[in-house]
């Protein structure tokens, strides 16, 4: 039992460790793509890196067979990883990091009341009340604490990262309706997202260099930021997450540490994109990431991300 429960919190921390580079990762590879550059070259290496893992699992367990739902899959791919990430990327390109990542994780208080509508769970006064505490937060982090004059520095960057949580919502609902094992879910979404991203390029005429790498874009560096956040954000991370749920005792004891995420994320952000950490964004952040754990506090815990 205890060895077991090493290996869920050595699982969780690897993942938590992963997932807090990558908000400096987007920074550093949007320097030379651009979201829909940083999208395809990702998207395609996570799509490469699932289906060697998948192949790998499906040689020792030959019952392991592929049977994809293709609605499900085509819905869930079409929102992550297109819609999603092309969101998100976008929102990064327009905002700083901190502001991004901050936003972004409103997602956990927005899934409450998408439960509540979709899978019929109870809305409690609880989550309503943290769904207020969550908006302050958010409204913090977007005027940069001039919360009273409601002018942001960039409204639609801070508009796409909120937004982000909507689709992720939806994505994390749908995927409750499907009982595949996780490797085939991220497999069927990655190869439907990607095409879905080939052939978006493709209609805006855009599946060039102009299209998909910025104007000074050091070619070597934009491709090997596209694969790190490939490998780290969109495929290998998940794995490592799902693996720490199996493993853990407690679900919602390990669960729960996904909230050291953006903490550490601003710790890269600080040091290595050298962005002044302001005090509206760390109250922000505070008020939001207490108000998800409040909110989920009594709640089974079922953490995708």
């Amino acid at each position: 039992m205890h060895k077991t429960f090493q290996k869920a919190y050595y699982y969780a921390f690897a993942a938590i460790l992963a997932w807090s580079t990558v908000s400096t990762a987007f920074k550093l590879s949007l320097r030379h793509l651009t979201p829909l550059g940083l999208l395809l070259i990702s998207s395609l290496c996570a799509t490469i890196f699932l289906a060697i893992i998948f192949l790998v699992n499906y040689k020792r367990d030959k019952t392991n067979k592929p049977s994809f739902n293709w609605k499900i899959r085509i819905l869930s791919g079409l929102l992550n990883p297109f819609i999603y990430y092309l969101m998100l990327f976008e929102a990064y390109h327009r905002l700083r990091a901190q502001e991004a990542q901050v936003l972004n994780y409103t997602w956990a208080i927005v899934l409450s009341f998408l439960s509540a509508l979709f899978l019929k769970q109870k809305l409690r006064i609880k989550d309503i009340i943290a769904l207020f505490i969550s908006f302050f937060g958010v409204l913090l982090v977007s005027t940069q604490g001039r919360f009273w004059e409601f002018q942001f520095d960039d409204p639609v960057g801070s508009l796409l990262a909120v937004s982000t949580s909507l689709v992720w919502a939806f994505y994390w609902i749908l995927n409750m309706k499907d009982s595949l094992p996780a490797i085939q879910k991220l497999l069927g979404n990655f190869l439907i997202g990607t095409l879905a991203t080939f052939f978006y390029a493709l209609i805006l005429g855009k599946l060039n260099y102009n299209g998909l790498f910025s104007s000074e874009a050091n070619i070597t560096f934009g491709i090997l930021g596209g694969i790190y956040v490939g490998i780290f954000e969109m495929g290998l991370t998940f794995l490592l997450w799902q693996k720490a749920l199996e493993y853990s005792t407690s679900t919602a004891s390990t669960a729960n540490l996904i909230f050291l995420t953006p903490f550490l994320s601003l710790i890269f952000i600080f040091f290595i994109l050298k962005e002044h950490i302001s005090p509206a964004t760390l109250i922000g952040l505070v008020l939001i990431v207490l108000s998800n754990w409040w909110q989920k506090s009594s709640r089974p815990a079922k953490v995708l991300k």
